[in-house]
């Protein structure tokens, strides 16, 4: 089936930071119009018209004036779609707000809000035969070995070791389990879930967020027969979730079982990644919110993306001649407090192991121009 052909026509999207969305945009042809928390350099060279909105990282989009914001962007065109990315879960009955203004593509607030509960998808889980990990609503009488988690929280800022949660509405607590993390990245629709490909994903730990996302390697191989058990999970949970569109999910590979986290049902962190021209992932995406079906793309090589966080507070970001291979790039002047975001970076190789090392040794490279520049 062919790609197909580029419309031009204007692309609303609303997140907490809508770069590599506003790029996928313009590889499936569009014009993004963009609503996020932070227009950096690199949204507003991409979109055709930016609007910076209120939100937090933690707590994700504000209601308040987003509608209108992204009216504001608009202009009177008629949006191909709205596009809402991360920011969301938390809030699902935003999307079902913007859904009467907006035609919203990707899951409703409905499906957001099932895919999202807990006992849910516990529920789900147990019923289709996925391993999910044991969970309480209320504190363990054992907390050692649980970790507490916000219902609708995302980037791993919502996860904590449950003996030193804040014990607050929409806290639901999951039994740990040790091993390596896989994503699957899959395209929804009514029929179930056909799969883009998996990555491994790594974080960056603070004291107040210990399990805050840092990166993710596109695996350049992944076994047939897990792969296809994967996707007949998935394609389980789309269709009795109501899943439409590009989503994720997380899962802890312990020995030889696959344990499956969370679902992300929105495009995420490993778009970037993934995505390519010949195959854009976004035309995908809005194929399966009209019902239809686009390529998806094919990979045989590795990529990877991480977020390089600021080590200590820059009082004034200096001037820099950033390198081509990174994005989310802060404009000088810029006050970057310790731990926030400075940009995005990216490498590749033909194995996850060197798109890797090339990305390691990139960040450090980074954060010496940055350094020598202050």
């Amino acid at each position: 089936m062919p790609a197909p052909t580029p419309s031009n026509e204007p692309l609303l999207i609303a997140a907490v930071s809508g770069r590599s969305l506003a790029a996928a945009a313009r590889r499936a042809g569009y014009r993004p119009l963009v609503a996020d928390l932070f227009c950096d350099l690199d949204t507003v060279d991409l979109a055709e018209k930016t609007v910076r909105v209120s939100g937090a990282l933690e707590g994700g989009l504000a209601a308040e004036g987003l509608a209108e914001a992204l009216q504001g962007l608009s202009d009177g065109e008629t949006p191909a779609a709205l596009i809402c990315g991360s920011g969301f879960e938390e809030h699902p009955e935003l999307v079902d707000e913007l859904a009467q203004q907006f035609p919203v593509a990707g899951c409703s607030g409905d499906a957001i809000r099932r895919i999202k509960h807990p006992i849910f998808l516990a529920d789900e889980c147990a019923r289709i035969g996925i391993p999910f990990p044991e969970i309480e609503l209320g504190l363990p009488s054992e907390p050692k070995g649980w970790l507490a988690k916000l219902t609708g929280g995302a980037g791993g800022l919502h996860i904590f070791p449950a003996a030193q949660a804040e014990q607050t509405h929409g806290i639901y607590y999951q039994r740990a389990v040790q091993g390596s993390s896989v994503s699957a990245l899959f395209m929804a629709d009514a029929t179930g879930a056909r799969m883009v490909g998996f990555s491994h994903q790594w974080t960056c730990p603070t004291p107040k967020y210990p399990y805050r996302f840092c990166g993710a390697v596109r695996l350049e191989s992944f076994p047939d027969e897990d792969a296809a058990m994967i996707a007949e999970w998935l394609s389980a949970l789309s269709r009795s979730a109501g899943l439409i569109g590009m989503c994720s999910a997380d899962f802890i590979k312990s020995g030889q079982t696959y344990h499956l986290l969370e679902i992300n049902p929105r495009p995420g962190a490993t778009l970037d990644i993934f995505d390519h021209e010949d195959a854009p992932l976004l035309a995908a995406h809005l194929a399966a919110s009209r019902g239809e079906e686009a390529p998806l793309p094919v990979h045989e090589n590795s990529m990877a993306s991480m977020v390089v966080y600021a080590f200590e507070d820059i009082e004034t970001f200096p001037e820099i001649d950033w390198p081509a291979w990174l994005a989310d790039r802060q404009p000088a002047g810029t006050h970057i407090r310790r731990d926030e975001p400075i940009c995005t970076i990216f490498a590749e190789g033909k194995t996850a192991y060197e798109a890797q090392e090339l990305l390691f040794q990139r960040e450090g490279h980074l954060r010496e121009i940055v350094s020598g520049s202050r």
